[in-house]
């Protein structure tokens, strides 16, 4: 239809709506939100929208997967006010978004894959003992030295949430169990990896979430899925917006920055 509109023929509210499952008042609210260009009105006060609605309305819904409803709201009403520059601007920070989320992905890839075994407590790491005696935990000095940082820099991260060590009844030294080493391990590589504390944090809560590392792979399988399949909607919502600007460009509407 694109390519081939009836200039000329008039559309009803009803007729935008049908075939996209929307209420003709979704039609309207979206003529009020910009996200359509303005409709004329017969003598009478009826809306009466053209095909080009119907190609914008398209280039919306299209847009909605990969952007998302306020995205891609500010999307089209750039594009509707005349201002594609500032859509293809958005439209760079959606994918943006996008490339920081899969390298987000790749490097919790690499750091599940660079856990290796760790060695065994040692029994001179400070005044310390290797473990807490009946916990089956280990001390912030044993597990400071296996994973060769200091014990200042796990305080550290017990203070960003990346670790939740209990504390010793008789001592009241922290112990680690192990959920707390593995939680530690992945910190501690992602940090190698360049991460900040902020963004490791939800890394970590996620890993909680799913109930250790392997119940992740599947986690990790599946947020592969959602970026892939949020790429090719941003290439589906491109391609539909391409045609409106086409429309609007046949229909002698300017489509850049306004002078």
């Amino acid at each position: 239809m694109g390519q081939n509109l009836q200039r000329g023929v008039r559309l009803r509210p009803v007729d935008l709506a049908r075939g996209h499952d929307l209420s003709t008042q979704a039609i309207r609210n979206y003529e009020e939100a910009g996200i359509l260009p303005p409709a004329a009105r017969t003598p009478s006060g009826y809306r009466t929208y053209t095909p080009v609605h119907a190609v914008a309305l398209r280039a919306f819904l299209a847009l909605l997967p990969g952007h998302g409803h306020r995205t891609a709201t500010a999307i089209m009403c750039a594009v509707n006010r005349g201002a594609a520059d500032e859509a293809f601007r958005i439209i760079d920070e959606s994918h943006a978004e996008l490339l920081d989320d899969r390298r987000t992905l790749q490097a919790v890839e690499n750091a599940l894959r660079d856990l290796g075994p760790l060695t065994a407590p040692e029994s001179d790491a400070g005044s310390e003992p290797a473990a807490a005696a009946g916990s089956g935990g280990t001390f912030i000095g044993p597990l400071a030295g296996r994973l060769g940082v200091r014990p200042a820099t796990l305080r550290k991260w017990e203070r960003a949430g990346l670790v939740r060590p209990g504390r010793d009844p008789h001592t009241g030294y922290r112990v680690y169990d192990e959920a707390d080493v593995r939680d530690a391990r992945l910190a501690h590589q992602l940090r190698r990896g360049g991460y900040l504390l902020e963004q490791i944090a939800p890394l970590i809560a996620q890993v909680r979430t799913a109930g250790g590392l392997e119940p992740l792979e599947a986690t990790l399988h599946d947020w592969q899925g959602r970026l892939s399949a949020r790429g090719r909607a941003l290439l589906i919502g491109a391609a539909e917006l391409e045609t409106y600007l086409r429309e609007r460009e046949r229909d002698g509407v300017e489509t850049g920055n306004p002078p």
